[in-house]
């Protein structure tokens, strides 16, 4: 069973940064799709980065693209999310995930079969 455990997330003044850093465990095989999503309160979930095609590409929503980063060790089974720039806006709680197919983001995102249990973001004005 995998589990993906999340870290890192905290409050920061705007224009702050944090690394979000989302630890995998119990695979069984290498996850073609792993992806960050956030929900803020009385919002639909956003997906705001992935890593697809086994981390050959990568997808940033064009809220975050420019001021997001993500980026995988492979050695510790770990995915990061670097967040420069930070607004009040980006406040949310901030999700990892995983899944097996990752031909696309459209493809990666409706398979996701594994999530962490979220870690908070809360920038400040």
């Amino acid at each position: 069973q995998v589990q993906l455990v999340e870290s890192g997330g905290g409050s920061v003044q705007a224009g702050g940064s944090l690394t979000l850093s989302c630890a995998a465990s119990g695979y069984t095989s290498r996850r073609s799709c792993m992806a960050w999503f956030r929900q803020a309160p009385g919002k639909e979930r956003e997906g705001v980065a992935a890593l697809y095609t086994g981390g050959a590409r990568i997808y940033y929503s064009e809220s975050v693209k420019g001021r997001f980063a993500i980026s995988q060790d492979n050695a510790k089974n770990t995915v990061y999310l670097q967040m420069n720039s930070l607004k009040p806006e980006d406040t949310a709680m901030y999700y990892c995930a995983a899944g097996r197919e990752g031909s696309s983001w459209y493809a990666c995102r409706r398979a996701l079969d594994a999530w962490g249990q979220g870690s908070l973001v809360t920038v400040s004005s």
